[in-house]
């Protein structure tokens, strides 16, 4: 989300290293390993996992976990192709990547795209500005191939930028961010990775999924196009995007051992991979710290006891008439120093929720855009 998205980044991203993604082994790989891949497919023609496991019009895209505070992946742009590694963001819909035309000291830590080394880079005369946290992004708009996996996205329409986000970000370990919201979010009169993919008939279904592990090294995927069940337990449980903007939903109550503690009437939220918290409105949070004991330090952080995280409630969720229980383990988080810190924020410019990483490391997620909607089941440990 431009304006949200980095909010819990900004402050945490100094101790970043960047670490070489890794090459994850597929449910197909496995099953054709075991000699029981056609046995599957033929048991199971009509499901998800049918075109999955076929290899029909399905990417999966490796991703790393950087210290729980976000999830990056590698994509190329141009020919010959030049490579970025980008946070996969639900709450904005631009991709943009740095230039070689970039005025901050700061580039000189990313990688730039060069447009002159790419014989299928088409230039603009379109310049833009997008807000992003409490910075702001300039650039120029321009058109290249992009390639996610073995997917290649003709002529996309991609942010040059020429001022890096913020000081804090300079060691942040990735480069750009490739949006995954609705069109509405994007640029005016450019159409996002995601709708492209389809589009160009890259992909077999009109959606993508995100697995989020707690492992740093590997394990995190986001799949386009189809998906895959050993990844979750259960079934999927589809609720309606409430506004075609962000992936947007409408929660009907949060609550702490049976206490309501927010949205007693209803109210939204948002399913946000860039943001690493859960943040809400002042109030509601402050109903929840003050529930758990959590007291404020100097810094501004929210701490508490260490010793008390097994016997906190968890948070429920109650989305769509479904409740989804957020324990104390995803809440707090233990630093190096011994101090306990909650994993949640607060913001006063609007009513809404925002859903991070913390939520979505326990659900695994559908960004279900043939039918507007999100399915959530619960995610393999």
């Amino acid at each position: 989300m431009r304006w949200i998205g980095f909010l819990s980044l900004v402050a945490l991203s100094e101790c970043l290293v960047t670490i070489p993604l890794t090459k994850i082994k597929s449910m197909r790989e496995s099953l054709r390993e075991k000699d029981l891949l056609r046995d599957y497919l033929q048991r199971h023609p009509y499901s998800h996992a049918y075109k999955f496991l076929s290899g029909e019009g399905v990417t999966v895209q490796p991703m790393r976990n950087y210290l729980d505070m976000y999830y990056i992946g590698t994509i190329s742009i141009g020919t010959p192709p030049q490579e970025f590694k980008v946070i996969f963001d639900t709450g904005s819909a631009d991709l943009l990547v740095p230039s070689i035309y970039c005025s901050s000291p700061f580039c000189v830590t990313y990688r730039n795209f060069d447009p002159r080394a790419s014989s299928t880079f088409q230039s603009t005369d379109r310049h833009f500005e997008l807000p992003y946290g409490s910075a702001k992004v300039t650039g120029m708009l321009g058109y290249d191939d992009v390639r996610i996996g073995d997917l290649v996205c003709k002529s996309q329409a991609f942010g040059l930028s020429w001022l890096k986000f913020s000081k804090s970000l300079e060691y942040s370990g990735y480069d750009g961010i490739l949006g995954l919201a609705y069109p509405a979010l994007a640029l005016r009169n450019t159409t996002p990775v995601f709708d492209n993919m389809w589009n160009q008939g890259l992909i077999s279904e009109n959606l993508f999924a995100f697995y989020l592990s707690s492992n740093e090294k590997n394990g995190s995927v986001v799949m386009f196009g189809g998906v895959d069940p050993s990844y979750y337990r259960g079934e999927l449980q589809w609720v309606p995007v409430s506004e075609q903007g962000y992936w947007q939903v409408t929660v009907d109550s949060i609550s702490m051992d049976g206490k309501v503690v927010g949205c007693a009437d209803s109210c939204q939220a948002i399913m946000e991979t860039a943001t690493s918290l859960v943040i809400g409105p002042t109030n509601p949070i402050l109903n929840i710290l003050r529930s758990i004991s959590a007291q404020t330090t100097r810094t501004g952080w929210y701490v508490v006891s260490c010793e008390t995280i097994h016997s906190l409630p968890d948070i429920v969720f109650t989305i769509n008439g479904v409740a989804y229980p957020v324990p104390a383990s995803a809440y707090i988080r233990r630093e190096q120093t011994g101090i306990c810190k909650t994993n949640l924020d607060t913001w006063d410019r609007s009513s809404y929720w925002i859903l991070g990483d913390i939520f979505l490391r326990l659900y695994f997620t559908v960004f279900d855009r043939a039918n507007n909607r999100i399915g959530l089941a619960p995610a393999i440990a």
